[in-house]
């Protein structure tokens, strides 16, 4: 008797997390649609994530995309063009950079990057739990990266 109570609360409970897990996801938006349909026909997000261009950067890549093919409405040009400026777009020049493009974009995009202002020590915290989530940082990496996000992402 017990064993079947039991059995049944887990499931429920596993029901429950799942639900929540569900209705907490996230939506894509527009432009991610839009990017994910005529983009990665062709290459992999990995080729946008890094490249950090402004408006004018993202309006000549698009224009030659569209050029070679990439599948891409009048219509949704500037919704895509507003989605990759805002999540792909520029970053401060200066050391710390590269890294950031080549390491922290494997996970975030550079908006979640660079809408969280953070003092040097919250900025520290931030760099050892992405260590510990698996990021790859050597210890001049580290330095380079933490003193590029403090002068660059500090609070104001």
């Amino acid at each position: 008797m017990f064993r079947g109570t039991f059995l049944v609360a887990v499931s429920a409970g596993l029901l429950f997390v799942a639900a929540v897990a569900r209705s907490g996801a996230q939506e894509t938006e527009p432009g991610e649609r839009i990017m994910n349909a005529a983009c990665q026909g062709c290459h992999t997000v990995r080729v946008i994530q890094t490249q950090a261009m402004d408006t004018d950067g993202w309006t000549k890549r698009i224009a030659q995309e569209i050029e070679k093919g990439a599948k891409v409405s009048k219509e949704d040009v500037p919704t895509l063009l507003e989605y990759l400026v805002r999540t792909h777009g520029p970053l401060p020049d200066g050391p710390g950079k590269e890294v950031v493009l080549n390491t922290c974009t494997q996970c975030h995009d550079l908006y979640r990057i660079k809408a969280n202002r953070r003092s040097p020590e919250e900025w520290e915290e931030t760099l050892i739990s992405m260590l510990n989530e698996g990021a790859q940082l050597n210890d001049e990496e580290f330095a380079r990266v933490h003193a590029y996000l403090s002068r660059n992402f500090g609070v104001q």
